[in-house]
């Protein structure tokens, strides 16, 4: 079985589930944060719903300069309702599982590298950037986003079994 094929069942799960946790986020505390240093609930929302767009780009290069990057990464954005959230999150997920399904082991394979000014950060294999970078972050920053929604008394969606809100 090529790697791709055993990649999209965990990927189809995890943004299922990604999907029912940004469905509830309220739009009226997108401006609520638990600490100064955290993220706002609508930034880290946002966030969320980008990081799948990091598989095309990560499949199309090989490697990712932080500091050369474009001005329309440099600062980070806020989406305007839970609406603009769900459709960014949608569009990023079917482009991201089409470009995982076609992509061959071989591209899965080579080796892929982030850059700070031309400084190496890490390099490892395309298929492990998606697996840590894109699906890890997209599920921390998720459980991130069930703490928020559980300090704002927004029930839980359940993720890996019931939670506290979804009784079996």
């Amino acid at each position: 079985m090529p790697m791709s094929q055993a990649l999209l069942p965990e990927f189809d799960h995890e943004m299922a589930n990604t999907r029912k946790a940004l469905e509830r986020v309220p739009e009226d505390r997108f401006g609520w944060k638990p600490h100064d240093k955290s993220m706002t609930l609508g930034r880290l929302a946002t966030h969320v719903a980008e990081l799948t767009g990091w598989v095309l780009p990560t499949l199309e290069s090989e490697s990712f300069d932080w500091e050369q990057r474009p001005a329309a990464l440099l600062a980070p954005k806020t989406a305007a309702s839970r609406a603009k959230i769900l459709e960014l999150f949608d569009k990023n997920v079917a482009t991201a599982r089409a470009a995982i399904g076609g992509a061959s082991d071989a591209q899965l394979m080579v080796l892929w590298s982030l850059l700070a000014g031309g400084r190496t950060i890490f390099s490892m294999p395309r298929i492990a950037v998606l697996r840590s970078m894109v699906m890890n972050h997209t599920i921390h920053h998720r459980g991130q986003l069930a703490v928020y929604l559980r300090l704002n008394d927004v029930p839980v969606p359940a993720l890996y079994g019931p939670s506290a809100d979804e009784q079996a």
